[in-house]
């Protein structure tokens, strides 16, 4: 794993059950998964926005931060879930060597 990815992922964890007058993160479990997959449902639909904008007018730092943003919320749930960026890691090593149509048959479904 990638330090920022290492780090963030010690930090999610050590905030997961902080103070949520003084931790984002905290408060985001605090409030329960539903109001984490809210903010993950805004992010994505952010990102998506902000990349329709870099057909408008070329530049990528908006959709760069979106994305960030999307990143972020994405490990505070699979952190409220206790998993976190390893098990994605890995999941997307396994995958190497083999075509995105047979890894999508080969899932069980």
């Amino acid at each position: 794993m990638s330090a920022v990815l290492t780090e963030l992922t010690r930090v999610l964890e050590a905030r997961r059950h902080g103070d949520p007058e003084t931790s984002y993160v905290a408060r985001l479990h605090r409030q329960g998964l539903n109001k984490i997959l809210e903010k993950l449902g805004e992010e994505c639909t952010e990102t998506l926005l902000a990349a329709k904008d870099v057909e408008r007018d070329g530049s990528t730092s908006a959709l760069i931060a979106e994305t960030a943003d999307l990143w972020f919320h994405s490990l505070v749930m699979l952190s409220h879930l206790g998993e976190n960026a390893d098990a994605v890691l890995a999941e997307l090593a396994r995958r190497f060597g083999m075509s995105g149509l047979e890894e999508k048959a080969s899932r069980n479904h």
